[in-house]
């Protein structure tokens, strides 16, 4: 099989969309090897890994006239001129030229549930519907079942063309030893990581911690790139904001960390969750409905301030709490694998090939 990719996520320095079209494209081609993938984009990109299997190509951005409309032109002829079977949209979008089968995956329903968290609206919120009723797509990923069903729900969508194909925690993602990469300070700290934007609820996070803070000595991390809506968070004693990290940082952040705190509004998955749980770190998220289904039980949930801050303070004064959610979150970590991920992608690449639009 000869598939083409979006790498166009590639292009960001970090985050969860980098992750999966990197981690994603990496698997496939360790999985598949006597299949060719190779990512294409209009813009320059850089696959950020180690040992990139021969049957897995970077193709060089082309800046022609037909570049300049990607979506309208350039991806379709890119994907004609490397002999794709089959195109992947990692990101929402599909060429509007369908010269063979397209996959698209829509990793979640935010530009479409709150104009706050997009304010300068995407070109996801305006094309995507449109090349879904043009069936430019013909099958869809989600990261999620909750996804899933919103999905259907939402774009009127027949169940056999939407599949739900869970990602997974990079295996850089490890419990290290004390110290071998660094901790935050003498002091016990809380950890979030994620970009710092209207929905990963920060505020709660922030205003949680502060009241913790008065009883229990305890620090607060951020880790991530600021997205230029993002909070204003001005400094303060026992606050930490790091920026991107590399990824061999961010895992000692996870391992040493006395909790993970992930309070988003609203996720597609959450890969940072099973990020923190597989470094072997106690986790309490929001009750969204994806976050639940890919913790499962091996987290403490809450939504408003003061139920944050009741989970925050029971991993700080009941260790047998916070052991027992550490062992719990390493042991759900491991149903999760890349290598997973690819087979099921690839999956349905075999149903897009084979299905009549």
């Amino acid at each position: 099989m000869r598939v083409a990719l979006d790498a166009t996520p590639l292009v960001l320095g970090s985050g969860g969309l980098r992750r999966y079209v990197e981690e994603l494209s990496l698997g496939l081609a360790r999985q598949f090897p006597d299949d060719t993938f190779t990512l294409i984009s209009d813009q320059t990109f850089h696959l950020d890994a180690h040992g990139v299997p021969a049957n897995l190509c970077c193709a060089a951005a082309v800046k022609s006239r037909a570049d300049r409309k990607w979506w309208l032109a350039g991806a379709a002829l890119a994907t004609k001129r490397h002999n794709a079977q089959v195109f992947h949209g990692t990101n929402f979008e599909v060429p509007l030229l369908p010269v063979c089968p397209s996959v698209m995956t829509i990793h979640d329903l935010s530009p479409w549930k709150n104009q706050e968290w997009h304010p300068n609206g995407t070109r996801a919120g305006r094309r995507t519907p449109w090349l879904l009723r043009l069936q430019r797509a013909r099958c869809i990923i989600t990261p999620s079942e909750a996804v899933r069903h919103e999905v259907l729900a939402h774009f009127g969508l027949r169940p056999e063309r939407v599949f739900a194909v869970p990602e997974a925690a990079a295996s850089q993602f490890r419990k290290t030893a004390p110290g071998e990469n660094g901790s935050c300070g003498a002091e016990p700290y809380l950890l979030f990581a994620g970009t710092l934007e209207p929905r990963k609820n920060i505020a709660t996070l922030l205003s949680a911690w502060r009241e913790v803070r008065k009883q229990v000595r305890v620090g607060l991390v951020l880790v991530g790139r600021t997205r230029a809506d993002g909070p204003a968070i001005e400094s303060e004693p026992g606050l930490h904001l790091l920026g991107e990290v590399p990824d061999d940082r961010l895992a000692g952040l996870y391992s040493e960390c006395a909790g993970f705190i992930y309070p988003s509004f609203y996720e597609g998955f959450g890969l940072p969750v099973l990020e923190a749980m597989q470094c072997g770190a106690p986790v309490v998220i929001s009750r969204d409905p994806a976050l639940q289904e890919v913790a499962g039980n091996a987290a403490l949930c809450a939504d408003s301030v003061s139920e944050f801050a009741d989970a925050i303070r029971a991993l700080l004064t009941h260790q047998e709490l916070a052991a027992a959610l550490r062992q719990k979150g390493l042991e759900r970590a491991l149903q999760f694998s890349w290598e997973r991920t690819a087979r099921m992608t690839r999956a349905v690449y075999e149903e897009a090939i084979g299905r009549i639009a």
